[in-house]
């Protein structure tokens, strides 16, 4: 196993900084309908993705399904997946995906977020050949590192990865993701989160004032309505990202 940076290709998680609780569940619940909608068949793999990520920031069960009916009965109006993708300031590359029923209202938001930070927003394709879907789940130093292992093998992972606070990252093609996530919880290890992402294969490495200023911009690009995920290649030590808290 390779020694990595925590900080390395950050998937921007809101977590306990994310005091906009309404925001964030108006978010998973937009992509819980929106995915149902697709197919209703809850082990679909965007709509599987969906609800674990929804259970794992607390939203109930009785939320969830409601979602989902709403999603199967078509009610509400259809929401369409955009990808945007640009550069940031200092050169970092920047994935931004949208769910919208406002096309134009979206890419103006977007757009003005890329232009105040110093950055432009690109065309189709202009960032996104920098990075790979993979799916990823996260365990604490604490978790058995033998059995880990083990466990991740045996189920199809490809990759184990301890990073530089020796917590583990387990990475997993997108096809095998929901495999591997159900035989790891079989056997008891539950992983602190578990998602499909966007691993950049170069990354930007960042000074504190550089990374303040990214990181108002990501902040910019959540707070925006329409805005589900923001991926970047920004890398940031652990020794800034304990001075950003």
């Amino acid at each position: 196993m390779a020694g990595h940076s925590k900080w390395a290709n950050i998937k921007h998680r809101k977590g306990a900084q994310d005091a906009k609780r309404g925001k964030l569940f108006t978010k998973l619940i937009r992509e819980i309908t929106t995915a149902a909608r697709i197919s209703a068949d809850v082990n679909s793999p965007r709509l599987r993705q969906a609800i674990d990520k929804a259970l794992s920031n607390n939203m109930t069960r009785d939320t969830i399904d409601r979602a989902i009916k709403r999603g199967v009965g078509g009610a509400d109006a259809a929401a369409e997946s955009i990808r945007y993708e640009g550069y940031g300031p200092n050169g970092i590359a920047v994935i931004v995906d949208c769910l919208t029923d406002n096309r134009n209202r979206t890419v103006s938001e977007v757009r003005h977020v890329f232009t105040k930070m110093g950055g432009n927003l690109g065309t189709e394709n202009s960032v996104a050949y920098l990075f790979t879907k993979i799916g990823q789940l996260s365990f604490s130093k604490e978790t058995d590192e033998e059995k880990l292992m083990t466990l991740a093998i045996e189920a199809g992972a490809d990759d184990i990865v301890k990073q530089e606070d020796e917590s583990y990252l387990v990475n997993v093609s997108p096809e095998s993701f929901n495999q591997v996530v159900d035989m790891i919880k079989a056997q008891g290890l539950q992983p602190q989160s578990s998602d499909i992402t966007m691993m950049a294969s170069v990354t930007v490495s960042l000074n504190l004032e550089q990374a303040i200023q990214f990181m108002k911009m990501i902040d910019m690009l959540e707070d925006l309505d329409d805005v589900q995920e923001v991926y970047s290649n920004a890398e940031i030590s652990e020794e800034v990202g304990r001075q950003l808290g």
